[in-house]
Order: C-alpha cells, then sequence, then structure tokens
C-alpha cells in the first residue's frame, strides 16, 4: 500500500510538471515533509545555479535547460544532499527532514545512480563503527577486511549497470562512490592503527598494501567535489607527506610533528602531483584551513605558511577567505575583547556576545538541531559542568537551525532561556568565532577572551 501510494503522488508531481517540462532538458522535483526552510537551493560544485519556494502543499521544482551534466547538490538549510542530472532526466525526490538520509528516495529517469550514490552513503555511515574496530588488526587482515566489503558493494553496482543503460561519466561516478569510500580507510589506516595499539612507530606497508594507489585518479575535475573523492584526497596528501617527511627530514619526530614543517610538505606534494586547476585550489584551501585552524596563532610561522599559500593559490575568494580566518584567529587571542557579534534571544530580541558576559566568567558553546546525538551529549555534559563548575555561566549558541524550531527545541527540552541564543548568519558566526567542530567552545571573563580555542570535554 506504501509503495502504490507513493507512485500516486510521483505520478501526481511528474503529471502536473509534463507541459513545463516539454521546454526544459531537465526536470527536478519533489515533496519536502517537515521543512525546515522556505526554499531549495541548488548548487553545482561551489556555484549557485538556481533556487525555488516551497508551494503551500511543500513541493517544489527546476525546469533546468542548457546545464552541464554532473554533479550538484541541492540545499534545505540546514541540510544539502548530492544529485547526478544529466539531460532528459525527469528526477522526484521525497524526503522528511526528521530522518533526512534515511527516508529520502528518488523516482523517475535519472533516479537509479542517485538512489545508488544514497545507498553507498548510508552503507558506509552504517559500516563506521564496525570498520574503526578493524583498525587493530595486522595490515594483510585489515585490508583483507575492507576488500571484502568493497567487493559486496562492486556486486551491488554490477547488478545496476547490468539493469539499466547508463552513460559512461554515470558509471565513473558508480565507481567512485564504492571506491574512494573504501580507499580513505587504508590511507588511515597506519594512524589510526599506531593511535589504538599504541604501537610507537606506524608500520613500514608495503606496495601491495597500497595497490589502490593503481586506481585513483589525482586529477578528476568531475570528482572534485564529490565528497568521499575529496576527503581521500586529504588523507592520501597527509599519508603521503608523513612518509615524505619522515624519509627526507632525518625521520625526525619534531619535524613531522611541527605544522609549519608538515603542510609546507602537502603544498608541495599538491602542486607537484595535482594538474587539475580547481581541484588544486581548493586542496590549497583545504590545507591553508587545516593550518590556521589547528595552529590557531597570529606568530611569525603562521604568516610563513600564508604566504607560501598565496603564492600557490589561484583562487582570489579562497585567499580572501583565508585572509578573513586569519583576522578572526588574531581577533581571539588571549585578553583581547570580545567580537561585537549579535545573536537573538527567545523573545526575538537583538543581544551582543559582550551584553552576555559582561561580569561574568563565561563558556560559550555551540550546537544544531541537525546532530541530535551530539545536541542530546552536550546539553547533558553542560549540565554537569554547571555543577562542577557553578562560577562560569555556560551559555549555548545554536547554529542552522530556523528561529521557530529552535524555540520549539529550548521549550521541549525544558533549557534555560536566559543562557540560550539563536545564531541567524551561520557563515558570520563561523569566520568571527572561528568554529572547526562543535565541541569548541570559548571561555571568557568580563568580555575578555580567556581561551578561544578550548575544547568542551577537555578543557575542564
Amino acid at each position: 500500500m506504501i509503495r502504490f501510494l507513493l507512485c500516486l503522488f510521483f505520478l501526481s508531481i511528474l503529471s502536473c510538471s509534463k507541459k513545463s517540462r516539454e521546454h526544459s532538458s531537465i526536470y527536478f522535483g519533489g515533496e519536502i515533509v517537515n521543512p525546515t526552510s522556505e526554499y531549495i537551493v541548488l548548487y553545482r560544485n561551489d556555484s549557485y545555479i538556481d533556487s525555488v519556494k516551497l508551494d503551500d502543499e511543500n513541493r517544489f521544482s527546476f525546469d533546468l535547460n542548457s546545464i552541464q551534466d554532473g554533479l550538484y547538490h541541492f540545499d534545505h538549510s540546514p541540510e544539502l544532499q548530492y544529485l547526478y542530472l544529466q539531460e532528459g532526466d525527469s528526477l522526484v525526490v521525497r524526503l522528511n527532514t526528521m530522518e533526512f538520509d534515511e527516508s529520502l528516495v528518488f523516482s523517475g529517469k535519472g533516479s537509479e545512480i542517485n538512489n545508488f550514490l544514497l545507498e553507498m552513503y548510508l552503507a558506509y555511515e552504517k559500516e563506521e563503527p564496525l570498520i574503526y574496530n578493524y583498525y587493530n588488526l595486522n595490515p594483510e587482515d585489515f585490508n583483507r577486511k575492507i576488500d571484502s566489503l568493497r567487493l559486496q558493494k562492486i556486486e551491488s553496482f554490477e547488478e545496476l549497470v547490468g539493469d539499466n543503460e547508463l552513460s559512461e561519466k554515470v558509471l565513473v561516478m558508480g565507481k567512485a562512490a564504492i571506491d574512494y569510500n573504501s580507499f580513505i580507510h587504508k590511507e588511515k589506516y597506519p594512524f589510526y592503527h599506531k593511535k589504538k595499539t599504541g604501537e610507537e612507530t606506524i608500520h613500514d606497508l608495503d606496495d601491495l598494501f597500497y595497490a589502490h594507489r593503481n586506481l585513483i585518479d589525482l586529477n578528476s575535475k568531475d570528482l572534485a567535489y564529490f565528497r568521499p573523492y575529496f576527503d581521500f584526497m586529504k588523507y592520501h596528501f597527509g599519508n603521503l607527506s608523513y612518509v615524505t617527511c619522515m624519509k627526507d627530514c632525518g625521520a625526525s619526530k619534531k619535524a613531522v610533528s611541527s605544522h609549519l614543517h608538515f603542510n609546507k610538505h602537502k603544498l608541495k606534494l599538491v602542486d607537484s602531483l595535482v594538474k587539475e586547476p580547481e581541484l588544486r585550489d581548493i586542496l590549497f584551501r583545504n590545507i591553508a584551513m587545516d593550518y590556521l585552524l589547528k595552529e590557531h596563532s597570529s606568530d611569525e610561522e603562521s604568516q610563513i605558511f600564508l604566504n607560501k599559500f598565496e603564492a600557490l593559490s589561484t583562487n582570489e575568494t579562497h585567499k580572501e577567505e583565508i585572509a578573513d580566518v586569519y583576522k578572526g584567529i588574531k581577533n581571539l587571542q588571549p585578553k583581547s575583547k570580545l567580537p561585537n557579534l549579535i545573536l537573538t534571544n527567545t523573545a526575538n530580541e537583538k543581544v551582543s556576545l559582550n551584553e552576555i558576559s559582561k561580569n561574568k566568567k563565561t563558556v560559550f558553546y555551540f550546537w544544531t538541531a541537525s546532530q541530535k546525538r551530539h545536541f542530546k551529549n552536550v546539553i547533558k555534559h553542560v549540565s554537569n559542568l554547571e555543577k562542577k563548575f557553578p562560577e562560569y555561566n555556560f551559555v549555548g549558541i545554536n547554529l542552522k537551525t530556523s528561529f521557530p524550531q529552535w524555540v520549539s527545541i529550548i521549550e521541549e527540552h525544558k533549557l534555560n532561556k536566559e543562557n540560550q541564543f539563536h545564531g541567524y548568519d551561520f557563515k558570520e558566526i563561523q569566520t568571527t568565532m572561528i568554529i572547526d567542530g562543535l565541541n569548541k567552545c570559548v571561555i571568557t571573563e568580563d568580555t575578555l577572551i580567556v581561551d578561544a580555542f578550548a575544547n568542551l570535554y577537555t578543557s575542564f
């Protein structure tokens, strides 16, 4: 019955849009249950393509002309989802924001690859705890386990290929969803194994262990913004940089542990091995961001690194972004005055960080509605910290959640309204407060910064 009703739903949307599609090369539409925003926004890589507003029945539709075949993503704030589009597609999606990824289903022409990409994402997400336990294993056994899991997915992909007529680009994308998610674990292995086992040195792994490297493409323009591929590239260059440094820099642990030294290795390797311009630039950006967020200082070494980054990058937007982050870090050094950031209280009144922290010892922490497990954990943890450290005022700042939803959550969980504030402009808050993870917190005393890069779980 459920499948029958879903079919009726998809047919009703398709029939309503048939006339408009006669003049477009690609149709993408659907329904959002429990919407968290009024809009659906479509992007190609990091470039805006189009946006539409949900109608009274929470439905939407795009009629797209003259766009490139390939990977896109649609944003329904605060969530986003990959979408593969090609000429002639007539794609319909239905999802419930309460269980965004798990409830999402595609139908219509072009649905096969999109459902497969989603299936791979969910499969690897489910496997994460299992694979984490595998890092205890020796290299041979670990490799065997990872290859076995990958083979299962390849068999599923071969069934998809046998049942459908897919373009060469679609085949590459489908295979990449399997391979790079799998290969990431092999690049992680030496470091995670050392950490889990307590071994003093990293295993000297042979070419057989790294045989997957013969299958990778370090210059894929089509995959540059595909998360599994890009994450693989990050771990791959981190791994190569470590091994290169241990080999060429006298096996000096001090050299490897130096953020400046190590990240200069990464910049050099990307510069020498990656030729695809856009991929080069987003890798340079990632290395620079990673360096600044781990170093979070404004010393001479940071300036040396930034000069090297700016000499290599050709993307002016990235350069401005990294400069803004560096400026934000400089503004958050100890004994500096808090930034003049404006938040909103539950009465929808504007309040500044300085007003909130005046004449108090304050700890600002962060949470978002989309990270349900984190939210529950952090609220429980803060409750314990409030008992242990009554001299501090613990203040929650909400991110990437609509104001009505935020207020509803505050009331549902009976949180102290005086210590909860809503941040409307996530980008501004992220840049101003240098939010590199939701466990970050900012410790202040009477509007002055004590530690702007503290951790809610390890700094107390």
